[in-house]
């Protein structure tokens, strides 16, 4: 018996590897990821330290630096010996450098027009203008868009452009100039004051909630009980009519919704004799739009439920309903006595099970809408969708995404503890009181 245990164990190794690494990995890193700001600006990995026109930006606004960040993106011109050896490598006149060294070496200029004056002042000036900006070139020296690989190299060359900092100013330098990500909360507190995020909320209870009851839970039940008081073969027919949605692929299941309700699909058709113009009926308000988002995923949806459902009825025994025969029971008090009251387990998997599908699934909603009209049909998931993957011109934000992610997750884990305390969880799987 203990190597039958040990056996067994070890054969669940497989299984272990796989859940950790395709489940539980992509929660912990969605979870860690969701305190970072990592994004496309970012990358991954480490980054490094650059003074641009945006990081000044940010020293403006949260730090109120608005000198030093006016003299940080200044550009100088100093004649030194590194610019005198640029100068004459490029190409420029020997002469002109020589002099230019024994007249104006040490010397800073503030911008390119006044360091070409001095040039045009040599007596063995270059005969061109060319040649002279050729020379004038290697002389400026800045600190924008310059890669540093590490704080010490970035302060040193801001030290070494003549600007002295504060160790206030050196800790909020360093923050706006990294470009790598880092751990920080501010992923959350920009989802709380987006007003977006309100309304991408709402959207989402209301898609999730009447999809589910109307069709995942609701019509799936009309369905499996329907068809249980058919003939064998008639039944079997009528399921496999409803699963059809569900195994046809989802961009040509969409496309056929779409034909249906363009400005020159089926509906327009149809309804112009009538006195109905032509419009686009998925798109025109949003009130058409969450119809049809509801239709096309609550039919694919209540095709699950029909078939569990279907399975948990087929699983009662035949003897009730013939003894609620008997007694003179009608349908509709079979329905209420018998089956519903079996039907408590699959009902709890489904409504589980459907929620967190609805909470997480937007591939319907993306090749229907985009969110449209307007984002009347942008639910969370599809946001964070757009935020992380596909956002537009490729400025993906994979940090915000996480946490838009994090979010579904928390609600996904209330909403089902919840569906376990309503439907009496415990109660179900204590051990019977009559064995």
């Amino acid at each position: 018996m203990g190597n039958s245990r040990h056996l067994g164990l070890f054969l669940l190794i497989p299984a272990g590897i796989f859940v950790f690494l395709f489940f539980l990995m992509p929660v912990v890193l969605t979870g860690i990821f969701a305190f970072t700001n990592m994004s496309t600006a970012t990358g991954i990995k480490g980054g490094a330290y650059m003074i641009t026109e945006s990081s000044m930006l940010s020293m403006t606004g949260e730090y109120g630096e608005d000198v030093l960040a006016e003299r940080l993106l200044q550009k100088v011109y100093t004649i030194d010996e590194a610019g005198l050896a640029a100068a004459l490598e490029s190409g420029g006149d020997a002469a002109a450098i020589k002099e230019l060294k024994t007249r104006f070496l040490g010397e800073v200029f503030d911008n390119r027009r006044d360091v070409e004056r001095a040039i045009k002042a040599l007596n063995a000036r270059p005969s061109s203008t060319r040649a002279i900006k050729l020379i004038s070139a290697n002389f400026e020296r800045s600190v924008v868009n310059v890669r540093f690989e590490t704080e010490e190299e970035l302060l040193f060359a801001i030290s070494d452009f003549g600007i002295s900092l504060t160790e206030i100013q050196i800790e909020a330098v360093q923050k706006v100039a990294y470009t790598g990500w880092y751990f920080t909360t501010q992923n959350f507190k920009t989802m709380i004051s987006l007003p977006d995020t309100k309304k991408t909320m709402i959207n989402t209870l209301f898609y999730v909630f009447t999809t589910l009851i109307l069709f995942n839970v609701g019509f799936a039940l009309v369905l499996s009980i329907s068809t249980h008081y058919m003939g064998t073969g008639t039944a079997g027919f009528f399921r496999s009519i409803w699963l059809l949605p569900r195994i046809t692929p989802p961009v040509l299941y969409v496309l056929m919704w779409k034909w249906l309700a363009w400005d020159s699909g089926f509906l327009a058709v149809i309804l112009e004799p009538l006195g109905f113009a032509p419009r686009n009926w998925l798109l025109d308000t949003p009130a058409n739009a969450w119809t049809f988002i509801i239709l096309i995923n609550g039919i694919v949806g209540a095709s699950m439920g029909m078939l569990i459902f279907s399975s948990a009825i087929k699983a009662i025994p035949d003897s009730l309903f013939h003894a609620s025969e008997v007694d003179g029971a009608s349908r509709m008090q079979q329905i209420w006595h018998i089956i519903l009251p079996q039907l408590r387990w699959p009902i709890l998997f489904i409504t589980s099970y459907q929620t967190l599908s609805l909470l997480t699934s937007f591939e319907y909603i993306l090749l229907a809408t985009n969110g449209g009209p307007g984002g009347a049909t942008e639910v969370w998931a599809l946001a964070t969708y757009l935020k992380a993957l596909s956002n537009y011109g490729g400025a993906l934000q994979y940090g915000y995404g996480a946490a838009l992610s994090l979010v579904l997750v928390v609600i996904g884990i209330t909403l089902s503890l919840i569906y376990l305390k309503v439907f009496n969880f415990a109660n179900m799987t204590s051990k019977p009181k009559i064995e």
